[in-house]
Parts: C-alpha cells; sequence; structure tokens
C-alpha cells in the first residue's frame, strides 16, 4: 500500500472513512479482496508471493493497513514480509497497543513500514522508522511512503480531495472516491521530495494513481464503517498503464468475536 487517507470520526455518519491505493510491480502474483477460505471472518487481498495483506478488516471491525517507507539506501534484501504484520493482526485477538508494542521489540528486522491499527476501541499508528506509536484522535490523516501526514504533493492532495467530498450532501459517492484515487496527476518538480531514487522516479510516483507498463496502482480501495455498524468495502483492480480492472463489493454489518 502506497497511499492511505483516514478520516476518523470526522464525519457525523460515519466512524471510519478510508481511501487507499497500493503501488507494486505488475509481474507480483495477487489474489484480489475476498473473504479468506481459511479464516472467513477475514476481508483482504492477498500477497501471493510471501503471504502478506497490504490492507484489510475482520467481520468484527479489526483493522490493518501498511505502506513501504521508501529508503533504498538501508533496503535489507533477506528481511521479512511487511505484509504478514497485517495479516497477523488481523487473525490475532491482541489490541492494537499490545500488538504494535509487541512487534516493536524486532521491529528493525524489517525494512521501513507504517502500520495502521484498529481493534474497534482505538485507531493507532506505528513506524519502525520513527520508532513510535501515536493512538489517533478524530481526525484526517494521510500516508504514503514516508511518516504520518509528511506533506508530500499526493498526500495533501487526497486529503484536500476527501475533506471536499465528505462536505458534500451527495457523501458517499463511490464514483467520486474512485475518481479521486485515479489521478494521475503529477507533481510539480520543486515539489518532489527526495527520497534516493532518482528524479525520474520521484516524477513517476509523484501522482495519487500511478501509470508504467511494469509498476504502479494495482488497486484502489474505500472502506466505509458506518455508525451503525454497517462496513462498505470496494476495492477495483488496475492493469499495466492504468487499464481498469474488476470492481469488487462487499457490504456487512459488524459481528462479535470469530470463534
Amino acid at each position: 500500500m502506497c497511499l492511505l487517507v483516514i478520516a476518523y470520526k470526522a464525519h457525523p455518519g460515519y466512524e471510519l472513512v478510508l481511501i487507499a491505493n497500493r503501488d507494486e510491480y505488475y509481474e507480483r502474483p495477487t489474489a484480489p479482496a475476498e473473504f479468506w477460505p481459511d479464516a472467513p471472518h477475514v476481508l483482504a487481498g492477498r500477497d501471493l508471493k510471501a503471504g502478506g495483506a497490504w490492507l484489510g478488516i475482520t467481520k468484527q471491525g479489526r483493522l490493518a493497513a501498511i505502506t513501504n517507507f521508501r529508503d533504498p539506501v538501508s533496503h535489507k534484501p533477506g528481511a521479512p514480509s511487511r505484509g504478514r504484520l497485517v495479516a497477523d493482526f488481523l487473525l490475532s485477538r491482541d489490541s492494537a497497543e499490545k500488538y504494535s508494542k509487541r512487534i516493536s521489540k524486532h521491529g528493525e528486522s524489517y525494512n521501513g513500514f507504517n502500520l495502521i491499527l484498529g481493534d474497534g476501541d482505538k485507531l493507532l499508528w506505528y513506524s519502525n522508522r520513527a520508532h513510535k506509536r501515536k493512538v489517533l484522535a478524530p481526525g484526517l490523516y494521510g500516508l504514503s511512503n514516508h511518516l504520518l501526514d509528511t506533506p508530500w504533493p499526493k498526500v495533501v492532495k487526497a486529503k484536500e480531495g476527501l475533506a471536499r467530498l465528505m462536505n458534500e450532501e451527495s457523501f458517499p459517492q463511490e464514483d467520486a472516491l474512485l475518481s479521486l484515487l485515479e489521478d494521475n496527476t503529477p507533481a510539480p518538480d520543486h515539489e518532489l521530495p527526495d527520497t534516493g531514487v532518482g528524479l525520474e522516479w520521484e516524477r513517476m510516483l509523484s501522482p495519487i494513481f500511478i501509470k508504467s507498463p511494469n509498476y504502479g496502482t494495482r488497486s484502489s480501495t474505500i472502506l466505509l464503517i458506518e455508525k451503525s455498524g454497517k462496513i462498505t468495502f470496494v476495492e477495483k483492480t488496475h492493469s499495466p498503464f492504468g487499464q481498469e480492472g474488476l470492481v469488487r463489493r462487499f457490504t456487512f454489518q459488524l459481528v462479535g468475536n470469530p470463534p
């Protein structure tokens, strides 16, 4: 996952509104979002190479999402899969704080990441690069491949776009949210961060939606949790050069703890 915008307790009808884009190499084998056959209470896509996930929720309202921290100089070739952290939290019963404290004990073994965890009581951000966790207060948050609310152009633009849509009487219009996630306008050079990948890559990675022959936005996701406990999960997949794929839509009501 490379872009997340979260409105937490910031709308009268919704406990949480989340929009996200997952950017990845197209050749990496991936399963689209579904309720997992081996864990039917978990709804998420799956990375078929390492077995992890990038964004998911359970029928009980446990939520996890991850973004990579872009820092090629510090890359560890043999590091464990960061996506396993998402899957493991969704399958566990640890609170968000307990889980983040547990993984922080060996956080340095992973390449850089940001983890969003929700347990139905608290929403928390943890980064092994910042070496800290933060329980999120109600508000609007953006996260890409740096720390929480780092004002990269795509983060600022996506936050402003979500805030604007949430103020409309017609909210939520799923087509409008997907349109925001598919904005492929690059940032001007003077606004680009310098993360060590070179100017050409910084330009390619700067839009909300990334298109290229080999790497780009593989899926766009909308997650809505209403005050009533109704959950809506929409995933739209994409192919090379941003070609549109399938749209999957799931709705369900929060239930009690899994067996």
